[in-house]
């Protein structure tokens, strides 16, 4: 069983349509827009004074219609949804850090 799962796997990852998925814009997209979102998430380790409001709200709005696109887009792009779900959540959790530093301020 594991065997021939293995197998497939295998013969999934030699075949041409795989190699072909490789060298698009649907795999290489995404690839290089992860950067937004391990930029985010490298980001929360770090006061959030340096966090812009506008730039979070701008990235924020991207994201979740990039997240639109790539589910609507046919064949549906996974690799990019999910770099855009993780953007999205990450940038979500940068505007509360922010909202609840200015909170704290203003209250002191």
């Amino acid at each position: 069983m594991a065997g021939t799962l293995a197998r497939k796997a295998v013969d999934h990852l030699k075949s041409k349509e795989f190699r072909d998925y490789l060298m698009s814009t649907h795999f290489w997209g995404p690839v290089a827009n992860w950067g937004l979102p391990i930029a985010a998430i490298s980001d929360m380790k770090k006061s959030p004074e340096i966090i812009s409001g506008r730039m979070t709200f701008a990235l924020t709005c991207y994201s979740l219609l990039f997240m639109r696109f790539a589910y609507k887009v046919q064949p549906r792009n996974w690799l990019l949804f999910g770099c855009h779900l993780t953007n999205e959540t990450a940038q979500l959790i940068q505007g509360s850090r922010l909202i609840k530093y200015n909170m704290e301020k203003k209250s002191s």
